[in-house]
């Protein structure tokens, strides 16, 4: 275990072997906290605001098991009158005061995004969302509706996401809750939880491709949107992503119309569960999209070229059907619209980069707390996010510096050229190892590793954010 003096006060952060791309000196992890709490700091009012957002940021980080304000408020204090205080504070900053999310999580992800795209470009914006199960009525946007988490309707919150995605790495960029119309149309409602007045009912691909404008004025580098049928089904959405010049590979709703076309013809348009039953067996062709414990893994592809019935920009797409092994019939359809000289392999490997949402939302939950917030006003879900955000865009940066790259990248010009993010180098700072990369998730049965994230036991102070 490494232990790292993070906290000028006297508090320690202790790293465990679950991160080792913090297993350097104690000296360079301390300036590189200290440093990204001043950036963050720039966009915050006052020093007890900035002093209260770095306590609350070093608790999500810590290994607490439950990381809501008042656990984490009880770990940091030396009595029970402290104690209070301190949770008054943090109730403060993340339940009422009226900071910047935009901007603050705009720095938190170029924070991320400088270390990895030292490694490896931007090749994708995985577009998604998280439910948030819930037991009681009065947190907002909760109502009964499908919760991927438990794949059944439930009582929960859901917030589309989007999550930017290098080959070795990806961030959560922006999130925002979707409020039902239940909500957005209740004044009642609206009141309690104080929902600004520009919220307003929006459709989940609405959220999304405000999320994705926020990303394009932000400057963030474009990449090849991908997502599930939630997202994809909805014509309009893959309509504005073109007029935003961005390509996309959707997956669509069997029921979805499309007019094949081929050698220069355009048949008559219909839907796609009809046009499998049309297609031989031979028509698939088995793809390998990763190499699993057990040996490769893949699945058997078909491969079109389609158009969309009342699509006014008359776009020729690649329609994509999926047949994965243990089914009786191909029931995946996704819909692209990359150039025709892309690549099948290429075309299936994007398609597999979908899943990586996944291991972010687990890694945000379970080490960083992003489901552990137990307020009930927009305001507070928002600002609980965004200082989640912040700490994610931290480990995953300092993950991406501390392992040196492996296969063709592996190169001593390359590893002199790993430096921490807008920071410059540190003497003695001493690399860990990487091992080789593993994209499969753990066996089920296997033990949670431990945190990724740190222990503290004193609040954050620092001479510069006082």
């Amino acid at each position: 275990m490494h232990r790292v003096r993070a906290v000028a006060g006297g508090g320690w952060i202790c790293f465990t072997d679950g991160m080792n791309a913090l297993a350097e000196t104690d000296s360079t992890v301390e300036l590189r906290l200290q440093q990204y709490f001043d950036k963050l700091g720039t966009v915050l009012w006052d020093s007890r605001q900035r002093q209260s957002f770095a306590t609350l940021a070093v608790g999500l980080m810590s290994e607490l098991e439950n990381k809501s304000l008042e656990p984490i408020a009880a770990a940091f204090a030396k009595d029970p009158s402290e104690a209070e205080r301190l949770h008054q504070r943090l109730q403060n900053v993340c339940a009422d005061a009226p900071w910047p999310d935009e901007a603050v999580r705009r720095i938190a992800v170029e924070y991320a995004l400088g270390a990895m795209r030292s490694r490896a470009p931007v090749q994708a914006w995985i577009c998604d969302d998280t439910p948030f199960i819930k037991s009681g009525n009065d947190s907002v946007g909760v109502q009964r509706q499908y919760c991927g988490q438990l794949g059944k309707v439930a009582n929960c919150q859901v917030a589309p996401s989007l999550v930017l995605s290098t080959e070795r790495a990806q961030v959560l960029v922006d999130m925002q809750l979707y409020l039902p119309e239940s909500w957005a149309c209740d004044p009642k409602r609206r009141k309690q939880a104080q929902i600004p007045e520009e919220v307003q009912f929006q459709t989940k691909p609405e959220i999304m491709r405000d999320l994705i404008d926020r990303a394009l004025a932000a400057g963030l580098p474009p990449g090849v949107v991908l997502g599930d049928a939630a997202f994809g089904t909805s014509l309009q959405f893959r309509q504005e992503l073109r007029a935003r010049n961005l390509h996309y590979l959707l997956s669509v709703r069997l029921s979805t119309a499309v007019c094949v076309v081929k050698k220069g013809r355009i048949a008559e348009p219909q839907q796609i569960d009809a046009l499998l039953k049309t297609l031989p067996e031979k028509a698939f062709r088995r793809i390998h999209f990763r190499r699993g414990r057990r040996g490769k893994l893949g699945a058997r592809f078909a491969f079109l070229r389609v158009r969309i019935p009342k699509d006014p920009t008359e776009e020729t797409l690649w329609l994509i059907l999926e047949w994965r092994d243990g089914e009786d019939a191909p029931s995946r359809a996704h819909l692209s619209s990359l150039p025709p000289s892309t690549s099948k392999k290429r075309l299936v490997y994007l398609l597999r980069e979908r899943y990586r949402t996944e291991q972010t939302y687990r890694e945000a939950k379970q080490e960083l707390g992003l489901d552990h917030y137990q307020g009930r006003k927009w305001r507070g879900f928002m600002h609980h996010v965004s200082v989640v955000l912040c700490c994610y865009a931290f480990l995953v940066a300092e993950r991406e510096n501390a392992f040196p790259p492996c296969g063709r990248w592996s190169s001593r010009r390359r590893l002199a050229r790993l430096e921490p993010p807008h920071l410059g180098a540190h003497a003695g700072a001493e690399r860990a190892s990487r091992p080789r990369f593993d994209p499969d998730p753990p066996p089920a049965h296997r033990a949670r590793r431990r945190s990724l994230a740190p222990t503290a036991t004193a609040p954050y102070t620092h001479g510069s954010l006082l």
